[in-house]
């Protein structure tokens, strides 16, 4: 095999990788073959220079195979939804019980939270009981015998992905479209999904900060998709503010249940309508306006919110949380002065609540499920003097009142 530096080189020079020799250096690095800093000079020049779009994909697929794929075959038209992350984002809890009460196949593998957006299956875990890690002929199971079925991403699936994107954040190269849309892809792929949805956020409380960044991280990964025989679309959202109210897992967790019940049409009632109807479209080949009248039936008459129940059942999760109501909040956070709401810090709230314990930093964090903040107003929204602008919940009233101090200078009111 050639050097890695030589390898770097080319990428610099635009002369093309072939197949074999990505291949090679992924599985090299991934079998502990190359070090960390022997890896690093290919890594930095796909960072700088890029890769042409067969050569993402065998980027992409070099990753897929140095672990396991799950087989599906047995599920017709299976859907997988991913976001790209942002703060409140809790659409999957929504979207899985909606398709599958119309019987479109979701076996979502989800993650855990290591950054400021916490993991869906941390919020699952909310469900006191609900066992995020099961063997996959059971998942299957749960998805013929209920449509729908949430697991944590298992270990065996593009292992090369876990190791490439922690050099990757230790060494400063988190923000790389390319590989992005490889690091998303290879999960995606090895999943066995053949239908693919891509809820690319930009904004200040998103990883694209710029919607034309978010196109080309969608084009790219669309593209990846078409060569590996996927059908897959990318369907953009804003992240310049929480996208629902609640930011912390229970809190979050409890929204979603409540946008099921009907009780809420805001901005993530929306945003999980909009993905729910791709879903929906693209395993029935329906039209997008038929897609969304099944959508919305099936919130309003609560056969989404019932399939979610038996979801969470089946998993050995508590049913507790479908009845609870929210505890009196620790502090209350007021505006000091009359305005007009005109931005949020969305990035910063989101690394406010993180600390707070609610998302693991390390493995073997504990996390703390009651924890967190419910935002009670949107950008354009008018203020007076004392109206509250924050619900803090929090372990004591020495950390409330910390948390308070920094609320107040993530949001804008003029």
């Amino acid at each position: 095999m050639e050097s890695v530096e030589r390898l770097a080189n080319k990428i610099k020079n635009k002369v093309v990788l072939a197949k074999e020799e990505i291949y090679e250096i992924i599985k090299n690095y991934t079998d502990n073959l190359i070090s960390d800093d022997d890896f690093l000079p290919f890594l930095r020049a796909v960072y700088k220079y890029g890769l042409t779009d067969k050569e993402l994909f065998y980027l992409t697929m070099a990753m897929v195979e140095t672990g396991k794929k799950l087989d599906l075959k047995e599920l017709k038209n299976v859907v997988d939804k991913h976001s790209t992350g942002g703060v409140s984002d809790t659409t999957t809890l929504i979207v899985v019980p909606i398709c599958a009460s119309l019987k479109t196949n979701m076996l979502k593998l989800s993650g855990r939270g290591l950054g400021f957006t916490g993991g869906t299956c941390d919020k699952l875990e909310s469900f006191k009981g609900y066992k995020t890690e099961l063997p996959i002929n059971e998942a299957i199971n749960l998805v013929k015998q209920n449509g729908g079925c949430i697991l944590t991403t298992s270990k065996e699936l593009s292992p090369a992905d876990k190791k490439i994107y922690a050099l990757r954040n230790k060494s400063g190269l988190v923000d790389s479209i390319p590989l992005i849309a490889s690091s998303i892809m290879s999960k995606k792929i090895a999943g066995g999904a053949n239908i693919i949805v891509l809820d690319v956020k930009y904004g200040n409380g998103a990883f694209m900060k710029d919607k034309k960044s978010a196109i080309l991280l969608g084009k790219k990964m669309k593209k990846i998709g078409k060569y590996a025989n996927k059908k897959v679309i990318f369907v953009l959202g804003k992240m310049n503010q929480p996208l629902g109210y609640n930011i912390g897992p229970k809190l979050e967790t409890m929204e979603a249940i409540s946008v099921l019940k009907g009780e809420s049409k805001s901005s993530l009632y929306k945003e999980s309508v909009k993905l729910a109807t791709h879903c929906v479209r693209l395993s029935k080949h329906i039209p997008y306006f038929i897609a969304k009248y099944l959508v919305k039936k099936s919130i309003k008459n609560k056969s989404a919110l019932n399939k979610l129940k038996k979801m969470v059942s089946c998993q050995g999760g508590s049913l507790d949380l479908f009845d609870e109501k929210y505890k009196k909040p620790t502090l209350i956070v007021k505006s000091q002065t009359n305005g007009v709401v005109k931005g949020f810090n969305t990035k910063e709230i989101g690394e406010i609540v993180a600390n707070m314990g609610t998302v693991k930093i390390e493995n073997d964090d504990v996390i703390n499920y009651e924890n967190g903040v419910i935002t009670l107003q949107k950008i354009n929204d008018k203020v007076k003097i004392n109206d509250p602008l924050f619900y803090i919940y929090a372990n004591d009233m020495n950390m409330a009142e910390s948390v308070k101090m920094q609320l107040l200078k993530c949001i804008e009111i003029k």
